[in-house]
């Protein structure tokens, strides 16, 4: 599953996934480490040594609860997010799915690349047949944000707390988005 884009003289896609060259790994891993260094680490601070990267997106991928979406910018990854299911016991919350490691590497900002990365991941998320998505980001993360509830997510609740950064604490804010099945489309595989 493929969407692909242009703009300008880019060529721009997204899609999912479900298994990794090295030189895409490398990719993903520079992008992680440069969306980290702009404080968008998605719980890092600070870029852990490369190997832990690769093998962390190694365990993505086997991961059968989770469903990886990347984004490319002129054949190369710049971004990612997660689909991750509930647990199979969690007959309560089967319903529901949540998206993390949500982001777009700074130099591919502002492309058009975040929305259609998270379109896509609640595209599918609707084809598997779950009503909700849930995510959560730090109060710092203005642009984040602004796609989100653009989006038609929904701020339910925050946490004082959330992470500690430099030192203090940054307030974090949890959003959900019921999935409206009538807008998600079949796509070809």
């Amino acid at each position: 599953m493929v969407a692909l884009m242009k703009k300008g003289e880019h060529t721009m896609t997204v899609e999912r996934l479900s298994s990794i060259e090295e030189v895409d790994l490398q990719d993903l891993c520079t992008a992680t480490e440069d969306a980290i260094r702009d404080g968008n680490g998605f719980g890092w601070l600070e870029p852990p040594r490369r190997s832990v990267l690769e093998a962390y997106w190694k365990g993505v991928i086997l991961m059968p609860e989770r469903e990886l979406f990347v984004a490319w910018l002129d054949g190369r990854i710049v971004g990612s997010v997660q689909l991750l299911r509930p647990s199979r016991h969690n007959q309560a919350q089967a319903h529901i799915a949540r998206l993390t490691t949500f982001f777009i590497a700074p130099h591919a900002r502002g492309l058009g690349l975040a929305r259609e990365i998270l379109r896509l991941a609640e595209e599918v998320a609707g084809e598997a047949g779950f009503q909700q998505l849930e995510l959560d980001v730090r109060e710092t993360q203005m642009a984040a944000i602004q796609l989100y509830e653009r989006a038609g997510f929904i701020r339910w609740g925050e946490r004082q707390a959330y992470a500690i950064v430099d030192g203090k604490p940054v307030r974090g804010y949890f959003y959900s988005k019921v999935i409206d099945r009538r807008k998600t489309k079949k796509t070809t595989k």
